[in-house]
């Protein structure tokens, strides 16, 4: 392959359509390129329901958002990502090797188009790739872009909220009888069951919590069809814990969680959040591995360390890592990390 390390991109094209988490992950990827080629624009292709996370992001000078439902027609589609293809990129970078990435890729000049080392298959698309280090996930992601003289450095994902966000939040967070700093935000849903401790275990973390901490309260945050999970915590847990009458937006939860102490969780984008607006998180692994945990000694990761672990199935007769792993186990470490933001 040409070397490209030294090329001068002026226009410049990532690819991340999905999932809401990953495209929380790709920001320090994002930055990466505009350190390393400041005169360029940086343009992302993504998911519609995804724009929320890089709003405000000063990184990214256009939003290529695909709404399926706009282009729920192949010819209006494939015009659409022939557009996309021929906005006179010099260098692609793609994250995911999806086909909706390769269509736009495949009408494209750009004289280079990065990805990581694929199948034969998807060899086609590409000019040049990159075997991936493994670990953190924003540190795979970035790990792709070293032909380009790009190398992580722990950068984490960044979210970038406006000030009349902040001001929300704290209007918000008074009307539900919280306080900055003294309260702890609580991700129980999850639509994978394998990736989802029982409603029971985050009720007893909080009532433990809450012997230690009687001042501290409890939010739980909801997505669509998700309430009857976060009421049932309530339920169990009795005091302390609180439910807003409307379901948050991506970025009002952002700010939310930017003034809470501690953030406690499955494995999925709220914990990402949390990293991103450097609230310390604590998050209960069952089939999920640790590459969704970032170095650093504010967010930890636990399981219960059976011999089946980080096996990533969606099905299971029994569930016995989340099942059987109680909230004492885990309540010292949701201690520690509340010493870093509890006021």
């Amino acid at each position: 392959m040409k070397d490209i390390s030294t090329i001068d991109p002026k226009k410049i094209l990532v690819c991340q359509l999905k999932q809401i988490g990953d495209v929380l992950l790709a920001t320090p990827s994002i930055q990466l390129l505009k350190e390393r080629f400041p005169n360029a624009e940086i343009d992302l292709l993504t998911e519609k329901k995804c724009v929320p996370v890089i709003e405000n992001n000063p990184h990214i000078h256009h939003v290529w958002a695909i709404d399926k439902k706009q282009l729920n027609n192949p010819l209006k589609a494939l015009w659409w990502y022939r557009k996309v293809g021929r906005s006179n990129y010099d260098l692609i970078v793609d994250f995911q090797r999806l086909p909706r990435c390769r269509y736009v890729i495949m009408f494209s000049n750009a004289s280079v188009k990065l990805t990581q080392t694929t199948k034969w298959y998807n060899r086609l698309f590409y000019t040049h790739f990159s075997d991936v280090i493994y670990g953190y996930a924003a540190k795979l992601k970035a790990s792709i872009m070293r032909p380009l003289g790009i190398n992580w450095n722990g950068e984490l994902p960044q979210i970038y909220l406006a000030d009349e966000e902040k001001n929300w939040a704290d209007s918000f967070i008074e009307s539900q009888g919280m306080q900055p700093g003294q309260f702890v935000t609580i991700d129980p849903s999850h639509r994978r069951i394998t990736r989802k401790w029982p409603e029971r275990h985050f009720a007893g973390l909080i009532k433990l919590l809450r012997e230690k901490h009687p001042k501290l309260k409890f939010f739980i945050l909801y997505g669509p069809g998700e309430l009857p999970v976060a009421e049932e915590v309530k339920r169990l847990a009795g005091e302390g814990v609180i439910i807003s009458d409307d379901m948050l937006s991506l970025r009002e939860m952002a700010a939310v969680q930017a003034q809470a102490a501690l953030h406690v969780g499955n494995c999925s984008a709220p914990r990402h959040f949390s990293v991103a607006v450097d609230t310390p998180s604590l998050v209960i692994h069952g089939a999920t591995g640790f590459g969704w945990c970032p170095p650093s000694e504010k967010h930890s990761s636990v399981d219960k360390n059976l011999p089946c672990r980080s096996c990533n199935k969606n099905s299971c007769e029994t569930i016995e890592c989340l099942e059987t792993f109680e909230p004492e186990e885990c309540l010292d470490e949701a201690l520690r990390l509340l010493t870093f933001k509890m006021i």
